[in-house]
């Protein structure tokens, strides 16, 4: 370092090295000798290698104190540089996000795309914070500079293009807030779709399927479609609900969402295109504070081929998103919509934050963000929840999760 005797304002502390117990101590007891102030710190651990940087006001004879800082660190093991600063630090621009990376695997190439794309538009890149790392990897960034309406379109396209999800979100207090997270049902928390299920209790599955995958492209009005296909089940034993629950299977990890986000106040609906026999005891065994769904006529034991009441549509969706948010009373900006068909996009466009999951393409080109790895409670990384905090509250708990990879 050149010894130019011009007075910094401000010094800019380096360390880098092995981690271990006392390093930091070490560095601000010699810090504090000098009687300085802090200004701005970011550290991290990657790998038992410690980075920290300390950004702090310049004493008088900063000279002495970098070399004080210099020997500190050589008793550490450790590297150091100390850079001299003519001002504060730099105030973060306006426009600020929240990214969240998604891979199974998440490439080098597919950071250098995304990162390229933020310095396109101007944007920096201020801080990053590993979520998890199996059995996705998730990366948190923490970006400056651009408002987050004009970054998600461009990170949406890049990750089509590198073949990983990307949720862009405003970094403001309704990430950290209580929220009421709004789910569908059928292929989003459980795997595959219940009136196919029952469908095959009457032997017309394929005829039940071809014209539910038409609803959920949306080339087939929704009531229209749930009309035909229910018409098609009359005379199909009502006990034929009670073995469709029994072998209904759960998305990977909706357990836990439910469980971790529970336990931080959050308040759970479940909105579906299909049947209150089904979802009010789905409700009730995980724990979901509303559901709402479309009840099936049944006469003498048997289907009748009709529904009850007002069907549970497109509308109706996102009407019951509003009405749950109102009697809990959060704002509607305070919901978090979930779902995969197109009867879930004004749900989705309603809700604060849309979450397309392993959704149809029309459904992923109108959400806000698009997940499209099978486990559900990926969505805890979106809300800023890391891997390791969710094994240690469930540890807490006696959960025992399974070790992770090596």
């Amino acid at each position: 370092m050149s010894d130019v005797d011009e007075q910094p304002r401000t010094l800019l502390v380096t360390l880098t090295g092995k981690d271990r117990p006392g390093v930091t101590s070490a560095m601000f007891a010699t810090l504090s000798a000098a009687g300085v102030e802090v200004l701005d710190i970011e550290q991290i651990v990657l790998r038992r290698r410690l980075v920290l940087g300390v950004l702090i006001t310049a004493p008088r004879d900063w000279k002495r104190l970098r070399d004080a800082i210099e020997e500190t660190a050589a008793s550490l093991g450790m590297q150091v540089d100390v850079d001299r600063g003519v001002g504060d630090n730099r105030v973060r621009g306006s426009g600020r996000s929240h990214v969240t990376v998604l891979g199974a695997p998440l490439k080098a190439s597919a950071m250098a795309a995304i990162a390229g794309r933020i310095a396109d538009c101007g944007a920096n890149i201020d801080r990053i914070e590993r979520m998890a790392r199996y059995p996705v990897t998730a990366i948190d960034l923490a970006i400056s500079g651009v408002e987050p309406e004009v970054l998600r379109p461009l990170l949406a396209t890049e990750a089509a293009t590198q073949g990983i999800d990307i949720a862009v979100q405003p970094a403001d207090l309704l990430r950290r807030s209580m929220r009421l997270i709004v789910m569908d049902v059928d292929s989003t928390l459980i795997q595959g779709e219940v009136i196919e299920m029952i469908a095959a209790h009457a032997g017309c599955e394929a005829e039940v399927a071809a014209v539910t995958e038409q609803a959920m492209r949306g080339e087939m009005d929704f009531e229209e479609s749930l009309r035909a296909r229910v018409a098609l089940l009359k005379d199909v034993p009502a006990t034929a609900l009670d073995e469709v629950y029994e072998s209904i299977a759960l998305a990977p990890g909706a357990r836990t969402m439910v469980r971790v986000l529970r336990r931080l106040g959050y308040r759970f609906a479940i909105v579906s295109g299909g049947f209150t026999h089904i979802t009010a005891r789905l409700a009730e065994d995980l724990g979901i504070h509303y559901s709402r769904a479309n009840e099936l006529e049944i006469v003498d034991g048997r289907l009748t081929g009709r529904v009850v009441g007002d069907v549970v549509d497109r509308a109706g969706k996102a009407t019951a998103l509003r009405e749950f948010a109102a009697d809990i009373g959060v704002p509607v900006d305070a919901t978090i919509a979930i779902g995969d068909g197109a009867n879930d996009l004004d749900m989705l466009n309603a809700a604060g934050l849309g979450i397309a999951y392993n959704a149809k393409p029309v459904v992923r080109d109108a959400a806000d963000a698009s997940v499209n790895v099978p486990y559900l409670d990926t969505i805890l990384y979106l809300l800023g929840i890391s891997r390791e905090e969710i094994e240690a509250a469930d540890m807490a708990d006696g959960i025992v999760t399974p070790a992770p990879p090596v």
